[in-house]
């Protein structure tokens, strides 16, 4: 599975003219660099957006930094770049980690988000073992029914889930598109687990014909495992 169980977003209204704060805790998202890296949660502000993450390290001797080029990529491709890192060296210098399973966490500030952004990218630009998450959902609705598929999926009732995965993709505006390659992608591999494999070269040929953002990420991704029509 792709996409993360996610949490719940609060919804506070701070003034008469619809600006919101929002914060959206554990969202769903396609696709990620770090097994161990995730997203605790994003606070959404007129002055700023604060990302909150944590990694678990799983190597003798781990280290783990933050560059200074880390950039939040909105749905229209706008980038903001990083203005605060707090609780984690900036590269070249490195956390150390003291040992395995200890659990970093962090918080990367942004500027404001553009009113009404559904979802994100966000990008470390660097040389080496750079992050990344890729359709970083921020809409309360689509995390719900995601979340709900996905919960259906792991209590085993896999026919049902994929049924809920198409009517998500099916009824999905353009706007929600950032997460669109995560949800083809957990159809085409629900679909054989069943043994169903006509439906899932069908949903693999879709999802190719899809406009879906970082599209080849996605089918890379299932080649990757052995998936490919």
């Amino acid at each position: 599975m792709e996409i993360k169980k996610a949490g719940i977003v609060v919804l506070l209204m701070i003034c008469s003219t619809h600006i919101h704060s929002q914060t959206v805790v554990q969202p769903d998202y396609g696709l990620k660099s770090h097994e161990t890296l995730t997203i605790s949660k994003i606070v959404l502000t007129p002055e700023k957006t604060v990302i909150s993450l944590a990694i678990e390290n799983r190597l003798t001797g781990g280290a783990f930094c933050a560059d200074k080029n880390i950039w939040l990529m909105d749905s229209e491709g706008a980038r903001l770049k990083l203005k605060k890192a707090t609780g984690i060296p900036q590269c070249p210098e490195s956390y150390k980690f003291k040992m395995i399973g200890e659990k970093l966490q962090f918080t990367l500030e942004f500027p404001p988000l553009k009113t009404g952004t559904k979802w994100v990218d966000l990008i470390e630009e660097c040389s080496d073992n750079c992050f990344s998450f890729y359709g970083v959902t921020l809409d309360v609705d689509l995390n719900s029914k995601i979340d709900e598929a996905l919960s259906i999926a792991e209590n085993g009732e896999i026919l049902r889930a994929i049924t809920l995965y198409k009517k998500i993709v099916e009824s999905l505006p353009s706007s929600e598109n950032g997460i669109k390659g995560a949800l083809y992608t957990d159809i085409i591999t629900l679909s054989l687990e069943t043994g169903d494999k006509a439906g899932a070269e069908e949903w693999y040929r879709k999802m190719v014909l899809s406009e879906a953002p970082r599209l080849q990420l996605y089918v890379k991704n299932l080649n990757s495992r052995g998936i490919k029509f």
